[in-house]
């Protein structure tokens, strides 16, 4: 599957901070220690509907975190999967008398749109679950023969499900007790009631073909794949085990992370899946979280249509600290459009105050989990005083344009 083009990441003068980030698993802020190439797995979309300002935040998120490293030095590895097969996509595309493919393909395409105007950098793979079938049939092959997985005891659609105690270690990358599994998966895609499983949080690897379904012929019989064992085959595949970020919403840690860590570390026998677990905040409007299923939805093809800079855009949701569940409302785009007017202001000056030390309270800031509303604070500070007319270094507002550009993405 094609990615979306990049921007010119320009280099930033000074000293870079090593990353630290909040790993869901330990519940610690704790260094990312990449090798010399960086490996990120973020979770992508499914394409039924356009890119709306949750996901925004979330890719938003990694794409700091992908900043930063490379800011390091380090090479970035980065790969972002789209479930183009899944019931929500099969659902809409009947609604709308719709044809899946068709569907799938258009919002994908409208997905990397978005994403390019929002300047996040691409992912050096961005994979299809489609296109990934033959690997999936070869994981979940391999768990069943090792006894991870099982067919249903049901002799018309004998599905293949995943034995959740397999591993021994389920649940300690959300460390959610039982009851809060099994709510959360009968609300997020799971089949706790489906008959001739052996347990209701046994997830699904394997959908047999029913009629008027998709399906693809396997050496497992024709079906098609669920939803979590695709991420654990595209990761593994590209990133190897234990790489160092596992990245999505925070609607994501389960069931989705959990099973995806679980599938891949019963394949492999080693643990863990992802050195860090990392989950952005949800972001909401008119006081609910903002979802497909809700309808209350603010759309960045919307935003950007009506001519609102994609540099408001990051600001704005860059106000709020990413692991927080935060509102959109008018006023916050409002107020980032301010700063941005005042940040472009201050760097089209001829001169300013030296600008080292908000470079480095930037980078520091950056480095400590994303802190975003500190960064932008410092920044803010830099600008008050360039417009104020305060100092006469003439590099300062050049180096105060790269570093907003090259870290926070935002085109002065």
């Amino acid at each position: 599957m094609r990615t979306w083009s990049s921007v010119p990441l320009p280099h930033v003068p000074g000293v870079p901070r090593p990353l630290r980030l909040l790993d869901t698993s330990t519940g610690q802020v704790r260094p990312t220690a990449p090798g010399e190439t960086a490996r990120m797995y973020v979770c992508g979309i499914t394409p039924y509907d356009a890119t709306h300002l949750g996901h925004a935040a979330t890719y938003l998120a990694f794409d700091l975190v992908n900043r930063v490293w490379r800011d390091n030095g380090h090479d970035v590895f980065y790969v972002q999967n789209v479930t183009d097969i899944d019931e929500p996509l099969l659902e809409r595309a009947e609604r709308d008398q719709d044809d899946w493919i068709v569907l799938g393909l258009r919002e994908t395409a409208l997905f990397r749109e978005d994403m390019e105007a929002l300047r996040v950098l691409p992912p050096r793979e961005f994979v299809g679950a489609v296109e990934s079938i033959p690997e999936i049939v070869e994981v979940i092959a391999k768990l069943l023969a090792a006894g991870a997985a099982y067919r249903a005891d049901d002799p018309e659609f004998p599905d293949i499900y995943f034995d959740h105690t397999a591993t021994g270690r389920f649940g300690y990358e959300s460390k959610y007790d039982e009851p809060t599994m099994a709510r959360f998966f009968a609300e997020r895609g799971g089949d706790p009631d489906r008959p001739g499983k052996r347990h209701p949080l046994d997830a699904l690897l394997w959908r047999c073909a029913r009629p008027g379904e998709p399906s693809w012929e396997a050496e497992l019989g024709a079906g098609r794949p669920g939803w979590h064992i695709e991420c654990s085959a595209i990761a593994v595949n590209r990133l190897g085990m234990a790489f160092d970020v596992q990245g999505g919403g925070s609607d994501l840690i389960f069931p989705h992370h959990e099973y995806s860590a679980a599938h891949a570390e019963a394949l492999a026998g080693t643990h863990p899946f992802a050195r860090h677990y990392v989950h952005a905040g949800m972001i909401g409007l008119d006081g609910e979280k903002m979802s497909k299923s809700r309808g209350n939805l603010v759309f960045v093809s919307r935003l950007r249509a009506d001519g609102v800079d994609t540099s408001a855009i990051r600001l704005a949701l860059f106000a709020g600290h990413y692991r927080t569940d935060r509102a959109w409302t008018d006023s916050l785009l409002t107020e980032a459009q301010e700063r941005l007017a005042r940040w472009r202001e201050a760097v089209s000056r001829s001169a300013g105050p030296a600008a080292e030390d908000t470079v480095a309270r930037l980078r520091d800031h950056l480095s400590d989990d994303l802190d975003t509303p500190a960064a932008l604070a410092a920044v803010d500070a830099w600008v008050a005083e360039a417009l104020r007319g305060n100092g006469t270094d003439p590099s300062a507002p050049g180096l105060v344009r790269t570093a907003a550009d090259a870290l926070l993405g935002v085109e002065l």
